[in-house]
C-alpha cells in the first residue's frame, strides 16, 4: 500500500509539474484512497486501467494539489526524508585527444565518483549517456530508472523504447544521436524488504546541480549542434528551477543552454499516458523543429503525422 502511495504522488507531481490542472480517477478509485489516506488501512488502492471507451468508465475531475497535499510526508511516512546536502558539484579536467579518449576517461570519472557511488544501490550501474559521439542531435532526460540502473544506459525501458520510435520517425537511428540524463544515478526511494526500489521520484535541485558537470562535459565532448530536453524536470535542470511554471510556457520555442540550441519537449512517458493523436501531435510538432534546426529533410508525409482526420 505505501509503496502505491509513494508511486502515485510521484506520478501526481510529474502532472502537476507539467502544468496538468486535473486526472480523472475513477469514483471506486477515490473513494478507495480516501479511506487509504484517512484512516491508514492497508488495502491496496486499485490501479486505474485505462479503455478505449471511456463511457464504460464512472470518472471524476480531481484536482492534483490537493491529492498531493493529502500524500505528503507527514501522512506518508513511507515518503524519503529530504536529501541530505551534498558535496560541491564536481570539477571535471578531461584529457586532451580524441573524443572517445575524453569519453572513456569522463566515464571512469563518474563511475568512480565516490558520491555517485554512494547514491547507487548494490548490484545497480552508474548511468552515463549512450549514442554517437558526433551526434548533430543530444536528447536530455532527467534521471535513470529501474531498467537504466541495471543496465547502465539510459532510455531502455518502455519510454526510452517509445523514443528510439520517436527518432527513427525524424529519419534517424537511435544510434545516429546521443542520449543522456542529467543525473547519473536513479533517485532514491524506500525499497522493499527485498531490497527492490518501487516508483521513481523526480530528482531534487541540488541532486541535479551535482550530476551536471557531467552532463556538460558530455556536450563538451559531443559537441552537438543541438540539445533536446524531454520534459519538465529535464528543462528545469537546464533552464534553471522556477524559470518557468508549467511545461506548456517553454515547450515548443528554442532556448539555450551550454551555448546550444536548447527544444523543450514533453517526455515519452507523457505519451504512454496520454497516448492521443493530440498529444502524439504536440511532441512530433517540437521534433519538425528540431529536423528543420537541423538541416534534416522533412518529407510532406513526416508533416502530416498524428494530423487528426
Amino acid at each position: 500500500m505505501r509503496a502505491a502511495l509513494t508511486a502515485l504522488t510521484d506520478e501526481l507531481q510529474r502532472l502537476k509539474t507539467a502544468g496538468v490542472k486535473h486526472v480523472s480517477v475513477s469514483a471506486e478509485s477515490l473513494a478507495t484512497l480516501r479511506r487509504a489516506v484517512g484512516a491508514g488501512r492497508q488495502e491496496p488502492v486499485g490501479r486505474r486501467q485505462e479503455t478505449g471507451d471511456r463511457r464504460q468508465e464512472e470518472s471524476a475531475s480531481v484536482k492534483v494539489a490537493p491529492i498531493a497535499a493529502a500524500l505528503s510526508t507527514e501522512k506518508n511516512p513511507r515518503l524519503p526524508p529530504p536529501v541530505s546536502r551534498l558535496p560541491a558539484p564536481p570539477e571535471l579536467a578531461l584529457p586532451a585527444g580524441e573524443k572517445r579518449t575524453r569519453w572513456d576517461a569522463l566515464l571512469a570519472l563518474v563511475q568512480n565518483d565516490p558520491v555517485c557511488r554512494e547514491h547507487v544501490r548494490p548490484g545497480k550501474k552508474v548511468v552515463l549517456g549512450v549514442g554517437h559521439l558526433d551526434a548533430q542531435i543530444m536528447f536530455v532526460g532527467e534521471a535513470p530508472g529501474a531498467e537504466e540502473e541495471i543496465q547502465g544506459e539510459p532510455f531502455v525501458g518502455p519510454a526510452g523504447q517509445l523514443l528510439t520510435k520517436m527518432i527513427q520517425a525524424t529519419g534517424l537511428k537511435r544510434e545516429q544521436v546521443y542520449i543522456g540524463n542529467i543525473m547519473n544515478w536513479r533517485p532514491e526511494l524506500p525499497v522493499s524488504g527485498g531490497g527492490e526500489q518501487y516508483g521513481n521520484r523526480p530528482p531534487t535541485e541540488e541532486e541535479m546541480r551535482y550530476c551536471l558537470p557531467y552532463l556538460r562535459a558530455q556536450i563538451d565532448v559531443v559537441n552537438p549542434a543541438l540539445l533536446v530536453a524531454l520534459g519538465s524536470t529535464a528543462a528545469q535542470g537546464l533552464l534553471g528551477f522556477g524559470a518557468f511554471k508549467a511545461l506548456g510556457d517553454v515547450r515548443g520555442r528554442w532556448h539555450e543552454f551550454a551555448g546550444k540550441p536548447l527544444m523543450v519537449t514533453y517526455h515519452p512517458s507523457y505519451i504512454l499516458r496520454n497516448p492521443t493523436n493530440r498529444s502524439k501531435r504536440m511532441i512530433w510538432e517540437d521534433l519538425l523543429k528540431v529536423m528543420e534546426r537541423a538541416a534534416l529533410p522533412i518529407s510532406e508525409k513526416q508533416r502530416g503525422y498524428f494530423l487528426e482526420k
